[in-house]
């Protein structure tokens, strides 16, 4: 019997996804929620406690027993607090977390980026363990990433390490890589691209709701050598490559995982094109013994690294029994360095 649980929760832009895990970060179980972003902060929370509920409920688990948790959230986070700086994809701005959570929920909370945490989640028990220095790219409906380095996830001075969305690729223009290899941002460029495009060309995409398309969709799409999809991801291909190929020079990863809705829709293949591209742009002999690979975790990795940041930075201090527990514990975030 475990001595204590775990839970992990990954905020999306679409889905809340809530795991229960025992102390040796054995998932027990699973949950899933909308995000309904429209509901705003409050409304979000709710189905963010419905998944948290719905997981101890399953696992049939003595809250009392639960010894933490880490909420992964699609934005900035301010160190050492529960406050969401800016969350694009949730139009928040200026959020405490903290307020609107259960008093009923005694456990400690950490909140961090959500893609941090995926790449927390590879690092610890998926596609980079064992290794000490990991850069993750996540590829979907936005392009987000995280770093671990020296066995340590890095943070930054102010919160903001790993957004490698925004490096600025077309310095001219300002265009960010986000803006080219983020699923949103791809169906944008498909309509300009549409727009001038043959009549033929047209014809295969009428009646596409291009801001609903999905991986899945632009795969499928891709695959049958669609000369629209087959810009676009090789555009996005060509991008990634190229900016990780400067962080190859710049950090000097022992492994590479790159992750997401996008690159799982679209395979190894993809990857192997990133790879190909960022090699052309590494030193001489900085790529060798470089690993570049794909997510192993797929939608878990958000849960799972959560779970696993929150055991290794929280203290695992006995609980007591509800009934007899004191007011509401302190809701922390833990500093990584």
């Amino acid at each position: 019997m475990s001595t204590g649980y775990w839970l992990g929760v990954d905020l999306g832009g679409t889905k809340i996804l809530a795991g229960l895990f025992d102390d040796d970060l054995k998932l027990l179980a699973r949950a899933k929620q909308p995000t309904s972003a429209a509901g705003g902060p409050t409304g979000v929370v709710a189905n963010i406690v419905k998944a948290v509920d719905e997981v101890v409920r399953a696992a049939d688990v003595d809250p009392s027993k639960i010894l933490g948790m880490c909420l992964g959230i699609p934005g900035q986070i301010e160190l050492g607090s529960t406050r969401v700086k800016f969350a694009p994809n949730l139009d928040w701005r200026d959020v405490d977390v903290k307020p609107l959570l259960p008093e009923s929920w005694r456990w400690p909370l950490i909140v961090e980026n959500d893609v941090r945490m995926g790449t927390y989640g590879e690092f610890a028990h998926g596609a980079a363990k064992g290794a000490r220095h990991v850069l993750g790219v996540f590829v979907g409906t936005g392009v987000g990433g995280g770093m671990i380095l020296n066995g340590e996830l890095f943070t930054g001075f102010n919160g903001n390490a790993g957004e490698i969305g925004h490096l600025v690729v077309h310095w001219r223009r300002g265009t960010e890589l986000e803006g080219i290899a983020g699923r949103k941002y791809m169906m944008k460029r498909a309509k300009e691209i549409l727009d001038d495009a043959p009549k033929r060309v047209r014809k295969e995409w009428k009646g596409v709701d291009l801001a609903g398309v999905r991986s899945s969709q632009l795969a499928e799409y891709y695959q049958k050598d669609d000369p629209v999809a087959v810009q676009l991801v090789d555009d996005a291909a060509r991008a990634l490559g190229a900016a990780l190929g400067g962080l190859v020079n710049f950090i000097s990863p022992q492994v590479i995982v790159v992750g997401g809705g996008v690159t799982g829709a679209l395979g190894d293949t993809f990857i192997e094109r990133i790879w190909e591209i960022a090699q052309r742009y590494a030193l001489p002999g900085a790529a060798n013994g470089v690993k570049c690979v794909s997510a192993q975790l797929g939608d878990d990795s958000g849960i799972v690294g959560c779970a696993a940041y929150a055991k290794a930075h929280l203290p695992a201090a006995p609980t007591v029994p509800t009934e007899l527990a004191p007011a509401p514990a302190e809701v922390v975030r833990s500093e990584a360095v």
